[in-house]
């Protein structure tokens, strides 16, 4: 008999969303039925608003804000069970009789809102029908925690040790790896070693939202004093697109082999034929490059998860964290002039990439609906 899988995400920059699809994908090559579902656009209009839009505006124009929200949700307060609350006497009128009539036989949520909230549906209301929920960050946040969720997906064994010292059982813990695209779990050559001018490739890009320092940052490169090939990806930001095309123009050099995009689907083919990414951390993009073994450069980033991210990937030894964005030309001249770095970096994120396995996340599934008539 065919299972059923709920997918439930939400649309808070692009990372939850792709994680769903990605799962939809691997899932549904496996026999299951599938269904991807957007928690907040189910149930309400207003909160769905709300959390899409509010998200965006906060993290673009009031980023210190953000930090401090971020950080009071990390902790359970009076204040935090109140927002909760209020978000399920909104969501759990739509949600749990959509639950309860489809009878899907395993839950998965890609969203820490959203995992919190279906932990809430599963203690009160009456289903009994396991969740799984993907971490998409490399350290836990509280929102995550819930006693009624039956098994989490996370992104490294550093991100179960979180968990593990916020009390989460390391039995439901399974680090096989954020959910991204099988393309980017694929080699192909790099072309431009093809061309014996340029001393390395470098991509630029700053997510689906595109980023206002994008400018600056393409100015540094401009001025690094090696031949490189630059590709910049702007996202769906069409102002800094035009921006970057006119910076083009002003720093025009014969060494630097320039190609300018806003969004693609092609990511895994840019980083196939990139040395180093220049990059926000968040935390798809960050599993991406991990796969396609690409070392990192983070000039900028949110505040909340994409600093914790940020910390975690220096840490480790696959990323590389400048404090100015001017930075980077030396930054990048040095790294270029020592190319045996790119190698070690590369090398410790290739060890790191083995750990995934989107394999080993379906036969998680298989077992857990298992429990399921």
């Amino acid at each position: 008999m065919t299972k059923k899988v709920f997918i439930f995400t939400a649309s808070t920059g692009s990372g939850h969303n792709l994680a769903a699809q990605s799962l939809e994908d691997a899932l549904s090559k496996s026999g299951f039925e599938t269904r991807i579902l957007d928690a907040f656009k189910e149930s309400s209009a207003v909160l769905d608003r709300i959390m899409s839009e509010g998200y965006k505006q906060l993290v673009e124009n009031a980023p210190r804000f953000y930090e401090q929200m971020y950080k009071k949700f990390n902790k359970k307060t009076p204040f935090r069970e109140h927002v909760f609350g209020r978000m399920s006497r909104l969501m759990n009128p739509e949600l749990v009789p959509l639950i309860q009539e489809e009878k899907p036989d395993l839950i998965i949520s890609t969203h820490p809102f959203v995992t919190r909230l279906l932990g809430t549906i599963k203690e009160h209301a009456d289903i009994d029908i396991p969740v799984l929920a993907f971490v998409t960050d490399y350290k836990i946040h509280d929102v995550y925690i819930h006693k009624m969720i039956n098994a989490y997906v996370v992104g490294s064994e550093y991100t179960k040790k979180t968990m593990m010292d916020l009390g989460v059982s390391p039995d439901i813990i399974f680090p096989f790896g954020i959910p991204i695209r099988r393309a980017f779990t694929e080699n192909k050559t790099n072309t431009t070693k093809n061309n014996s001018k340029i001393k390395g490739t470098v991509l630029l890009m700053a997510g689906s939202l595109g980023s206002k320092n994008m400018e600056k940052a393409f100015s540094a490169l401009m001025k690094i004093e090696k031949p490189i090939r630059l590709i910049v990806v702007c996202g769906n930001n069409e102002k800094v697109f035009r921006s970057i095309e006119f910076l083009k123009k002003v720093y025009q050099s014969e060494d630097k082999l320039v190609d300018i995009y806003g969004f693609v689907n092609n990511i895994p083919e840019l980083m196939d034929d990139s040395d180093i990414i220049i990059t926000k951390p968040g935390g798809l993009t960050s599993t991406e490059a991990i796969m396609k073994n690409i070392p990192m450069i983070i000039p900028f980033c949110y505040p909340g998860q994409e600093e914790e991210n940020a910390d975690y990937l220096v840490e480790s030894g696959m990323a590389i964290k400048v404090k100015k964005i001017k930075d980077l030309t030396p930054t990048l001249d040095f790294l270029i002039e020592n190319q045996y770095i790119i190698k070690e970096m590369s090398e410790t994120m290739s060890e790191e990439s083995r750990l995934h396995s989107m394999e080993k996340t379906v036969s998680l599934c298989k077992k857990l609906t298992q429990t399921t008539n």
